[in-house]
């Protein structure tokens, strides 16, 4: 793993130590955080963790909550703990391949555990796009199987709760396969576009289903990220200083 540095996000608040080389928090798992209901008490999952930077981020504000951090790669799932500790948060950190039902229970990942689970999957599958030189960048953001995005909503769920809620959030060229993955796990599934600007096409999706419901589906008012002059908007402004969230 390269060097690392110390971050600090939401206003100074969050303290995160992450690689410099590899996969950086940024406005995704900002907005993930942001999307975890303010009054939410109970266990949170983050799939997919990384350096923890959503379910930190969750946990700070939300005193009620408790964090189940997952992590595959090693590397990172020593610098959650690292983080973990940094900012004061009580919580579980496990180091498992989220895919494989085998390697959850190995570590004592029992299915039905989380009252929430949020998670930024990998957006490429394999042979999409460029891959990065970087190891630990290339795996946080391409797939290792073809059909990985049914395979880890199909994980998210299954480590769920009865009645848990899921947030994601993924790029919104990929809805259709969000919405088949989770279709016969999930209902009430609620859809917020996110726009770079106003008058262009949404480049990500944020997610909120909960499982076993049949509630019908609806679509939410569009979050948009920047101005015209490239300045965040002042609502998303406010997220990334922990003052406002996202409102479903």
């Amino acid at each position: 793993m390269s060097e690392t540095a110390i971050d600090h996000l939401l206003g100074g608040r969050l303290a995160l130590e992450q690689p410099l080389g590899g996969h950086r928090a940024g406005t995704d798992a900002i907005l993930l955080a942001a999307a975890v209901p303010p009054d939410f008490a109970g266990l949170l999952a983050d799939a997919g963790a990384g350096v923890g930077t959503a379910g930190l981020a969750a946990g700070l504000s939300r005193p009620g909550c408790e964090l189940l951090l997952i992590e595959r790669e090693a590397d990172l799932a020593a610098l959650v703990s690292a983080n973990l500790a940094r900012n004061g948060l009580k919580g579980r950190v496990v180091a498992c391949d989220l895919l494989e039902a085998k390697s959850r229970r190995v570590v004592g990942l029992e299915d039905g555990v989380a009252d929430l689970v949020i998670s930024n999957p990998p957006f490429l599958d394999p042979g999409e796009g460029r891959t990065s030189p970087d190891v630990l960048r290339a795996r946080a953001h391409v797939f290792d199987e073809p059909d990985g995005i049914e395979r880890w909503i199909r994980a998210c769920v299954a480590i769920g709760a009865a009645q848990a809620e899921i947030i994601l959030i993924h790029r919104a060229d990929r809805l259709a396969d969000l919405l088949a993955a989770l279709k016969g796990r999930t209902g009430g599934v609620r859809i917020i576009p996110v726009h770079p600007r106003a008058e262009g096409e949404a480049t990500r999706v944020l997610i909120r289903a909960k499982k076993g419901s049949r509630a019908a589906m609806s679509l939410r008012p569009p979050l948009v990220l920047h101005e015209a002059d490239g300045r965040f908007t002042a609502q998303v402004e406010a997220i990334h200083r922990g003052e406002s969230l996202v409102g479903w």
